[in-house]
């Protein structure tokens, strides 16, 4: 496994979303992903499987300091107090500390410099380790590096080739922050791609790895999300192969500002 590596974060370049998995799914999900050999679990309060996904981490056996933990605070326990009563619920759940703990999305109801301030007391407290952000845009990530009193060590949002996310990227290198791609495989959509299944062809990989590779080649890490043994299996096994300049160039060009999958009416106006 390759890792990358920001303001003292060591992070696993390709993990285990979470998002929809429930009950014994959940478990047995993580379990087997754990032997695997996934070491990045990614999940969220509102997801509401905390307590499955720390089941699925103790019944794996893999030692707890070989796993990367990462957590999301919704947006309604933005409030200082609230948002530290949230993490040590999110910590009791788990029944385990944290590796990475995100401000879901952005919450313009409560100040910004509020929020990372509760942010760094957790990470004080040693209820999480490093702190970021998620589904912010390049303004508020840039006020958020402006305001947080600890150092944020990621963004997490939408990435896969049909959307452009240049100006994100180019944001969190300049900051010396990781990305990390959330829906890496377009919810599944690549499957049917023909330009990314030719591509495939000439490596013996399906649409979804070379779309994943894609991701590694740029040291982005990648969550995607199943539940299947055989898609878990497929999904990590993107380390023994390269893609070429034209073939990275070939999924550059798909994407657009249109590609976005995941959109809400409380979302910011993206880049």
């Amino acid at each position: 496994m390759q890792f990358v590596e920001a303001k003292g974060a060591r992070i696993p370049i390709l993990g285990l979303g979470t998002w929809e998995i429930e009950g014994r799914d959940c478990s047995r999900t993580v379990e087997q992903a754990l032997r695997l050999g996934y070491r990045l679990i990614d999940t969220a309060q509102i997801y509401e499987n905390e307590r499955e996904v720390g089941e699925g981490i103790r019944l794996s056996g893999v030692p707890r300091n070989d796993i990367f933990l990462i957590t999301k605070v919704w947006t309604t326990h933005f409030a200082p107090n609230e948002l530290i009563r949230s993490v040590k619920d999110s910590v009791s759940r788990l029944r385990s500390d944290i590796d990475l703990l995100l401000l879901h999305w952005p919450n313009p109801q409560i100040p910004l410099a509020e929020t990372l301030g509760a942010m760094a007391r957790v990470k004080e407290l040693g209820l999480t380790r490093h702190i970021g952000l998620s589904n912010f845009t390049v303004a508020l990530m840039e006020q958020a590096i402006a305001l947080s009193p600890a150092p944020l060590v990621c963004d997490q949002v939408e990435y896969h080739p049909y959307l452009d996310q240049t100006a994100v990227i180019g944001a969190c290198r300049a900051h010396g922050l990781t990305m990390i791609a959330y829906s890496p495989i377009a919810k599944g959509r690549v499957k049917s791609d023909a330009v990314l299944a030719e591509i495939g062809r000439r490596y013996r990989k399906t649409p979804a790895q070379v779309c994943l590779r894609w991701l590694v080649q740029q040291n982005i890490v990648a969550i995607p999300r199943s539940s299947k043994v055989e898609r878990l299996s497929e999904n990590i096994d993107v380390f023994d192969f390269t893609l070429s300049d034209d073939d990275m160039a070939m999924l550059f060009a798909m994407g657009s500002r249109e590609g976005r999958i995941t959109d809400f009416g409380f979302a910011p106006a993206w880049d």
